[in-house]
């Protein structure tokens, strides 16, 4: 952290919340990223420092992930988990944001434009999780049987960190020492695997096709060609539910956008919040051609 960058821990909505803010001398819009499942504001450390350059960026552990509070009393819950970011950034007397989530912080940042629409000026959803039912009974019964935090434990360590990393980029040849650790180092304490059995039990359905359309958000979507774990057919109906969005697809890139292709993706978020919305995000017309790391902002 230099400057005026620093990174702290408050208590909000009954939980622990680690943020980092990195405020920019002169900036006046505000980016905050929301990190997806098993991750933290670490897979944002590309992406950061691109955008701190011109924009204020407060990057948000969501519970109970990185260094945020892992306690098993929390609601984990993507409704909860957005009221959180809100009331953390109520505390921060923050307003007007450019709202960012990878993988699931996608979803609870659609939580929080569908609860607080006057709070986001735009959206950045990248690959964001879309239509994920509940976890099913047995699993839900399962969870809470003594010690089973302890299977959650098991099943993350056969798999394996690499295995996982593997599964998320595309270019494996970006996997080293660093980038494996920085993804490990949350996930050494057992509280971790406890919360996440509460996780199991909280996470409700993705928001509804119901409840997409009516979110007024201008959003831009950035997909991954290759993506493994949300695949683009996930982006293409998000793009099509969401009334004002449009999909730019990544060549040669996997699920994890903001490691692999940090530059195209600033690049694209800065045509987006540089624009009026009509003028970037048509309703029903958006066009993209998949390989091509573009968006064709003429309309046809």
């Amino acid at each position: 952290m230099q400057g005026n960058d620093f990174a702290r821990t408050v208590n909000v909505n009954g939980a622990h919340v680690y943020y980092e803010y990195h405020k920019h001398p002169s900036a006046s819009e505000t980016f905050v990223l929301l990190h997806g499942f098993l991750s933290s504001s670490f897979s944002f450390r590309r992406l950061t420092p691109l955008l701190k350059e011109q924009y204020n960026v407060i990057s948000i552990d969501l519970p109970p992930f990185g260094s945020s509070g892992k306690s098993n009393r929390f609601i984990y819950s993507y409704e909860n988990l957005a009221n959180t970011v809100i009331s953390l950034l109520d505390h921060l007397n923050v307003k007007n944001i450019h709202l960012t989530g990878h993988s699931m912080g996608g979803q609870i940042a659609l939580n929080v434009m569908k609860k607080e629409p006057s709070l986001v000026d735009k959206g950045v959803l990248l690959c964001s999780s879309g239509y994920l039912k509940k976890m099913n009974w047995p699993v839900l019964m399962a969870s809470r049987i003594p010690f089973f935090h302890l299977y959650v434990k098991l099943w993350l360590t056969r798999s394996g960190i690499r295995k996982n990393l593997e599964n998320v980029v595309h270019n494996r040849e970006l996997i080293d020492d660093e980038m494996m650790f920085g993804y490990l180092k949350p996930f050494l304490e057992d509280d971790i695997f406890k919360a996440l059995t509460r996780m199991i039990r909280d996470r409700e359905g993705d928001l509804s096709i119901a409840e997409l359309k009516k979110i007024e958000t201008p959003c831009l979507l950035v997909w991954g060609e290759h993506d493994r774990v949300v695949p683009l057919t996930t982006g293409e109906r998000l793009t099509k539910d969401l009334p004002q969005s449009r999909l730019v697809v990544l060549k040669e890139t996997g699920h994890l956008v903001p490691e692999e292709k940090p530059d195209e993706v600033l690049q694209h978020i800065q045509q987006f919040v540089n624009s009026e919305a009509g003028e970037y995000v048509k309703n029903e017309q958006h066009h993209y051609k998949k390989g091509l790391s573009q968006t064709l902002l003429t309309e046809t």
